[in-house]
């Protein structure tokens, strides 16, 4: 009896097929959802899952059939390049069709019904990191629900639960965070048509983006200055240990495990922790990205001062096709906009104002409240300012730049808290 032999050949993901015998991964088994160390691949839900926790792995054929297996992948490859491909689900928006959204509230009125929300995304974000800290399993159950409120908010209105995130907290930056990037993604979401079940897929990625840095040690995360070589690897591994604490939650949304562990991806390359480039990146990823990146530099931080929104646009905008994909980034630009209800401007006199109510119709003159001098001197209740700056004469009343929250020590959060009321 001739007895068959076997040859492993190492290849792409990108290359594998139904059928193939997988017999070793880049990576430990237990860092996957596959349980069989070495199994016969029998669908494209497998081969999706290769493709996403995988660039190379190992198959076994038979020896007489090796060279012209070797032969065919040769043949199907670009040299120097080995990279993975993505599910055709996690290219793109899973339509072609773009959705257009109508607001169904006023902003007043969907700010007021979105605090209870928002402090439910803000008290669940907490918990958490704090749960995973303390070895607590991920309650995704529970995220979904919060997710839902947040959607179903965003959807009321796109500019009132975002509103909400302006209003930060610098001690508790790591769960804000995560907690704003699900609003800010949600609303992006919509900006960009995307169908509802889409943006609830984004929105839990943007709630758990972050989950892996509770495997960071707080002194390393809460550090207030500079980190060392040393220190910035271990805050980068963050990205491996939210793919491992999601893969171990849950196997029905590779979404999530997707962008927990690609965030920090950067379109020519030079991100981490895979280095992947461009169209490697997911559709969901490339979003993530963007809106993580926004938050962070508009974020007060243990280790430094904000920036303005407009500030954090501008270096959006700076590095559009080099860390951000360029089309996405001009789009989040847009949705944006230039001066938001809520923002903290200063006026070509010196002064400070809040604006009230944006002006779709000229951008560059929205109502605002003046709340100091010109020399940035806070101005009793009683001789605060209300200007439509639509209708005001003279260039001491345009507004010079959008500056970041508690400039010269004014907190919107104060006015906000002591009845001022905003409009979208």
């Amino acid at each position: 009896m001739v007895q068959t032999t076997y040859e492993d050949i190492e290849i792409p993901v990108s290359d594998l097929e139904i059928g193939m015998h997988v017999v070793a991964l880049d990576r430990p088994w237990s860092e996957t959802p596959f349980l069989l160390q070495g199994f016969i691949i029998q669908s494209a839900t497998e081969l999706d899952e290769l493709r996403l926790h995988c660039q190379q792995v190992t198959i076994q054929v038979r020896r007489e059939l090796a060279p012209a297996v070797r032969k065919k992948l040769a043949q199907r490859r670009v040299p120097g390049q080995v990279e993975r491909e993505l599910p055709a689900s996690m290219r793109g928006p899973q339509s072609a069709t773009r959705t257009r959204y109508l607001n169904q509230v006023s902003f007043k009125e969907g700010v007021e019904a979105s605090r209870m929300t928002f402090e439910s995304a803000r008290s669940l974000s907490r918990s958490v990191l704090e749960g995973l800290r303390l070895g607590h399993a991920l309650n995704m159950d529970e995220c979904r629900e919060v997710v839902d409120e947040v959607v179903s908010s965003v959807l009321q209105h796109e500019d009132a639960l975002r509103f909400l995130t302006l209003i930060k907290n610098r001690d508790e930056y790591t769960a804000e965070h995560s907690m704003n990037v699900c609003v800010l993604v949600a609303a992006f979401a919509r900006h960009l048509g995307l169908k509802e079940f889409e943006i609830r897929q984004l929105a839990l990625c943007g709630l758990l983006h972050d989950v892996g840095k509770s495997r960071i040690p707080l002194e390393i995360l809460n550090k207030p200055g500079r980190f060392t070589r040393e220190e910035a690897h271990i805050m980068a591994e963050h990205t491996t240990h939210g793919r491992n604490i999601l893969m171990s939650a849950s196997t029905e949304n590779l979404f999530t495990v997707d962008v927990a562990h690609s965030h920090h991806e950067r379109v020519d390359g030079k991100g981490y922790p895979r280095s992947l480039r461009d169209s490697h990146i997911s559709y969901y990823a490339r979003i993530v990205a963007i809106v993580d990146a926004y938050d962070a530099m508009t974020s007060e931080r243990v280790y430094g001062t904000c920036k303005s929104s407009q500030q954090a646009l501008q270096e959006i905008l700076k590095h559009r096709g080099s860390h951000f994909d360029h089309k996405l980034a001009t789009e989040f630009i847009k949705s944006m906009g230039i001066y938001r209800a809520g923002a903290l401007v200063e006026m070509t006199s010196g002064a400070l104002a809040i604006i009230i109510r944006d002006n779709r119709s000229d951008f560059r003159k929205p109502r605002v409240l003046l709340v100091t001098d010109d020399g940035k001197n806070p101005l009793k209740a009683e001789h605060e300012r209300l200007l439509e700056l639509a209708t005001e004469e003279g260039s001491h009343w345009e507004i010079q730049s959008e500056v970041p929250n508690k400039t010269a020590g004014i907190d919107v959060r104060h006015f906000v808290d002591k009845g001022l009321k905003l409009h979208g």
